[in-house]
């Protein structure tokens, strides 16, 4: 039993989810995903070049704990988005039943 429609309409009970949503909320997964971290990285990058550059000690104290919090919060962020996307999939593992096509539409795993 398939629930898309040609056009890329996807039915979850009974709404039918317009193709753009599935497309907008796997960008929107991709961007958290990817981009945050490596955003953060780069952030921490630069607190660890100010940390080099600065002279006090208690500034380099300072930097190099933003750039530990920073990587933490990237690696944080890939995981919790990771983790969801695995229980989902496995919630929706039989592609062929309603639930499992509305979560394949949705986080396209």
């Amino acid at each position: 039993m398939n629930y898309n429609f040609p056009h890329g309409d996807v039915v979850c009970g009974n709404m039918v989810i317009p193709g753009i949503i599935p497309q907008i909320i796997t960008t929107i997964i991709f961007i958290i995903k990817v981009v945050v971290p490596i955003l953060l990285i780069i952030f921490g990058m630069l607190d660890m070049g100010k940390a080099v550059v600065a002279k006090k000690e208690e500034d380099i104290k300072k930097y190099q704990t933003s750039f530990i919090k920073r990587l933490i919060s990237a690696v944080v962020v890939f995981l919790v988005i990771a983790i969801v996307q695995f229980v989902l999939g496995i919630v929706g593992a039989d592609r062929n039943s309603l639930v499992g096509a509305c979560v394949n539409a949705l986080i396209g795993n």
